[in-house]
């Protein structure tokens, strides 16, 4: 690990145990910022409720941590939005969102529209699949956003243990991280080498910088947000919190050759804006893959269009909806 990189790992990674409720609060009233979760949700009937429930508890009523608790449903066929509203959750229809561009899937397609909706002068975003989802996930992403003025993204790390049927091993839940990721940044973006959990969809930023980035539609809009943060504002601008063990559902190799697909894409289109003058092939738009069905090798093409939406701030519908936010600021 490079000096700088490991200087920064040293500085900017803490543990949940580093922030306190109490202690995290104080700092936001003496900040005076409003908060926002936003929980992108797709099919999640059976844990998104828990998650808005345990928010709704500890960190709206119990400490008043967080002012907004929205749930993006990204067009689920279960039960899903009811079971987020009954939870106590504020739910928008990815669809509803800035109707007169038409939404395409992806999670961060519905990452990009809740900047729209949302309110937050910080906001968290929190995968609504987590298992044992616990509230001071929340507290601890807030933490070094409310410390330092200087830090702006905040990714959550932890380990990632993975069912094998009856067992289930400490590690190897990260498997497109460890494949695809990890080595991307390390080869292209060495300063980002000591982020443990670079794919985490648990993190918090300020709107500030939201506002300014680009988002792939698709699973490359976390690497995308953190290289793309880097350029913008430098790796100081960016810290990780030690949040335990993340329980969520796996997907299958398939699925995963997908999500890979869809980072290299990201990636590729960044490596040129990161080092002027090179250039780069664009990726093929299609990933082929084969499955055995009854003796017989099936092929199978999917679209990973690495489709990108721009920053919020250039669409007149946001500039009117910050608009708005910064007036209620200003009479708050």
């Amino acid at each position: 690990m490079q000096a700088q990189v490991r200087e920064w790992f040293e500085r900017r990674t803490s543990g949940l145990a580093d922030w306190s409720p109490t202690q995290v609060l104080a700092a936001k009233n003496a900040a005076d910022v409003t908060v926002s979760v936003v929980l992108p949700a797709l099919n999640e009937e059976a844990t998104v409720g828990a998650i808005v429930e345990a928010i709704g508890r500890e960190l709206v009523e119990r400490t008043p941590l967080v002012d907004e608790l929205l749930v993006i449903d990204s067009g689920s066929t279960d039960r899903t939005a009811e079971r987020a509203f009954a939870a106590g959750a504020r739910v928008v229809p990815r669809d509803d969102v800035l109707p007169r561009i038409p939404s395409v899937p992806g999670k961060g397609e519905v990452l990009w529209r809740s900047l729209l909706v949302s309110t937050g002068d910080l906001v968290v975003f929190v995968d609504a699949d987590l298992e044992r989802f616990r509230p001071e996930i929340v507290v601890g992403l807030l933490g070094p956003l409310l410390a330092d003025p200087d830090v702006a993204l905040v990714k959550g790390l932890y380990d990632r243990p993975l069912t094998n049927g009856g067992s289930v091993l400490p590690a190897g839940g990260g498997r497109v991280t460890e494949l695809v990721a990890r080595p991307l940044l390390n080869l292209h973006w060495p300063e980002l080498a000591g982020v443990v959990q670079p794919l985490a969809g648990e993190y918090a930023a300020r709107r500030e910088l939201l506002e300014q980035l680009p988002f792939p539609c698709g699973y490359g809009v976390e690497i995308a947000l953190l290289v793309d943060t880097l350029a913008l504002r430098g790796l100081d601008a960016i810290a990780q919190v030690d949040l335990g063990s993340r329980h969520h559902r796996h997907q299958d190799d398939a699925a995963l050759g997908r999500m890979a697909a869809q980072i290299w894409q990201a990636a590729s289109a960044r490596f040129g804006r990161s080092v002027p003058g090179r250039a780069h092939p664009a990726p093929p738009a299609t990933l082929t893959q084969f499955t055995r069905i009854d003796g017989e090798i099936e092929v199978a093409t999917h679209d990973v269009t690495g489709r990108e939406r721009p920053p919020v701030m250039t669409l007149p519908e946001y500039r009117a909806h910050r608009a708005v936010l910064d007036a209620r600021t200003r009479t708050a």
